[in-house]
């Protein structure tokens, strides 16, 4: 119904920063479309020239942060970087989000599966893309001769290092009384840039192929 794109992108932050703070304090399924828009500043009636349900709000908040992890990954590298510049880089920028975001994260973790199948869909596949950012880091990493890492495992090692950034969202009730961030960091980084830089590449069944 509003054809203004920047009052449309305003009035969606709105509607996410209002929701945001109603869902990590009462949960998702206990907030009501009417307590959104009384906190976002916004009457019930514009409010739903915008969203058109309360899942239209998750969805949102969704996309809100896929968006910004996406455009932070993508900002930290550079095309002149090597692969193995590219990684240090991504890695670091990808657990500084997960830190500024934790909340956000933890709870589209808990209540994406309230979405409609088809924004699930999309959700998921956004989930992918952003995995597919490492994915092609480490190719440029393996064709570059930076990054020591059998090709058929690209993939798999693409989704272990977005579930080791998870980590501090999942497990920082634990992890935070031991662990302040820049060190999480510097630990993990060491435990998966050793895989990648140490002796040689692995093959298919698991041995240490010698680089020739």
């Amino acid at each position: 119904m509003i054809k203004d794109r920047r009052l449309i992108q305003q009035r969606r932050r709105q509607i996410i920063d209002g929701a945001v703070r109603l869902f990590v304090e009462k949960g998702f399924h206990r907030t009501t479309t009417r307590e959104i828009a009384r906190e976002c500043g916004l009457s019930i009636g514009t409010m739903y020239e915008y969203i058109q349900s309360k899942e239209d709000v998750l969805y949102l908040v969704c996309e809100h942060i896929h968006s910004e992890l996406e455009s932070r990954l993508k900002e930290a590298v550079s095309e002149k970087d090597s692969g193995i510049e590219s990684l240090r880089k991504s890695l670091r920028q990808l657990f500084r989000v997960m830190d500024e975001m934790r909340q956000l994260v933890l709870l589209i973790y808990q209540e994406t599966k309230s979405l409609p199948k088809e924004q699930m869909k999309y959700v998921l596949s956004k989930e992918e893309e952003i995995t597919g950012i490492f994915e092609r880091i480490l190719e440029k990493g393996e064709r570059d001769g930076t990054i020591r890492v059998d090709p058929s495992s690209i993939k798999l090692m693409a989704h272990n290092i977005m579930v080791m950034g998870q980590m501090w969202t999942f497990r920082h009730w634990s992890l935070g009384r031991h662990y302040d961030l820049d060190t999480f960091t510097d630990k993990q980084m060491q435990l998966l840039l050793g895989e990648f830089t140490a002796g040689g590449k692995r093959n298919g069944n698991g041995s240490d192929q010698t680089e020739t």
